[in-house]
């Protein structure tokens, strides 16, 4: 490894619900610096989750990331001149981000409605343990147990 690692910085919880996690969605939907741009997107797609659920938004959003994190995922690597996917542990930071990532490409990729609708439907459905991010998760754990056989390769 080259240099140093990356410091991990303090992030500020959101102005709202005062939740560091919540905080750092904002960060990864936000485009160009316009944070109060992605806050509104956020609180927006909350105030519709608790209109159709009749639930807290922040319950949601929990049980969501909790469905969507994925436990395994698959990394390449080279052993005698091929290469081998072998399945590896996902340590905590990169569940969420994993998870987090996944929630707002599903979001993004159903088009024609304002994108607080689409935030708001694929946090529910990742809750329910349904929806295009949760299907992302079980294909990468899929493949983790598919290539279990070459989980005496990992260091």
């Amino acid at each position: 490894m080259r240099g140093k690692p990356a410091p991990i910085r303090a992030i500020d919880p959101d102005p709202k619900f005062r939740r560091e996690d919540l905080a750092k969605f904002i960060n990864y939907i936000m485009y160009d610096g316009k944070k109060a741009v992605a806050q509104k997107v956020v609180y927006a797609a909350f105030e519709i989750i608790s209109n159709k659920t009749k639930s807290d938004p922040v319950q949601v959003f929990e049980d969501a990331m909790k469905n969507i994190s994925p436990a395994l995922e698959v990394r390449s690597r080279r052993v005698g001149g091929s290469n081998y996917q072998i399945p590896t542990p996902v340590r905590g930071e990169r569940r969420f981000a994993l998870a987090a990532r996944w929630i707002i490409e599903a979001a993004r990729k159903g088009g024609g409605r304002p994108m607080a609708n689409r935030l708001a439907d694929e946090l529910i459905a990742a809750a329910k343990g349904e929806g295009d991010a949760f299907k992302k998760k079980e294909d990468v754990q899929r493949m983790a147990e598919a290539n279990r056989a070459f989980a005496h390769f990992a260091r």
